[in-house]
């Protein structure tokens, strides 16, 4: 998978890697039948995921719908911990992934928009430091591992907190270093590959802290940080495909105008 990787970067354009992907993972189906694992995102099972690496960091990918942990891990928490599969909802999805916005287009309860800047899978091409939607429009808002390609994240936060509804509720999520207590950017880093040397991958920005929740915070929001996959049992961590060490579920919620 990671010569995969590698030999897409370079032969594709980056709006076709998510094409090769699936291509590959559709060969290698075959090869990982068994019932062993279970994706939560499409309800395949298998004996195992795919090893897969993404930055500096190694993953498991999903042979059907090409599900990370993290989307993984997302998708459990919304469905336990969440109304977002209980009640009808307006909800503003950043950066999709495809299995996880093939989901939620289904649900007949939800009012499902997405954004990309640039994504072929997404509903509409938007910036998010510029959403061209109006005050408290959403309920619900659903951005994973995108701040971090993005040079003024606190506008886009701003422009969230703006298009949420009072008593509204967003899961906002980015990689955090456990190990540093404050966020590590530097506006003048813009080659790629200084960005890569500092900041993990060529397209990131900054490297978050443990000062994530601050920032969350500085927007307007409520926030609680759940480190949902620590309490789950190892049967279920095997299941899944998770690991203990994956970052908190960062649950922000917009105050009631009558709080």
């Amino acid at each position: 998978m990671d010569a995969l990787r590698r030999f897409a970067k370079h032969a594709f354009p980056k709006r076709l890697h998510g094409t090769v992907l699936r291509l590959f993972l559709g060969a290698a189906r075959p090869f990982y039948a068994g019932a062993r694992v279970v994706c939560p995102c499409c309800g395949a099972r298998f004996r195992a995921f795919v090893p897969y690496r993404i930055g500096p960091s190694r993953d498991s990918i999903c042979p059907r719908c090409g599900s990370l942990r993290r989307h993984r891990l997302l998708l459990l928490y919304l469905r336990e911990r969440t109304n977002l599969f209980q009640h009808p909802l307006r909800v503003l999805h950043v950066a999709p992934e495809a299995g996880l916005q093939a989901l939620l287009r289904s649900v007949a309860t939800l009012d499902y928009t997405s954004i990309d800047l640039d994504s072929p899978i997404a509903m509409h091409a938007m910036d998010v430091t510029d959403l061209r939607y109006e005050d408290d429009r959403f309920d619900v808002i659903l951005c994973s591992h995108v701040l971090e390609h993005v040079i003024d994240d606190r506008q886009a936060l701003r422009e969230f907190f703006r298009v949420l509804r009072p008593g509204g509720w967003a899961i906002i999520q980015s990689p955090v270093r456990r190990d540093a207590e404050t966020t590590m950017e530097d506006p003048t880093v813009v080659s790629p590959r200084d960005r890569e040397r500092l900041f993990g991958q060529p397209d990131h920005v900054r490297h978050y802290g443990r000062d994530y929740t601050e920032r969350l915070a500085d927007a307007g929001f409520l926030v609680t940080a759940e480190r949902y996959a620590d309490e789950m049992d190892d049967d279920t961590i095997a299941r899944y495909g998770l690991r203990r060490s994956m970052n908190a579920v960062y649950f922000c919620a917009k105050p009631s105008s009558t709080a």
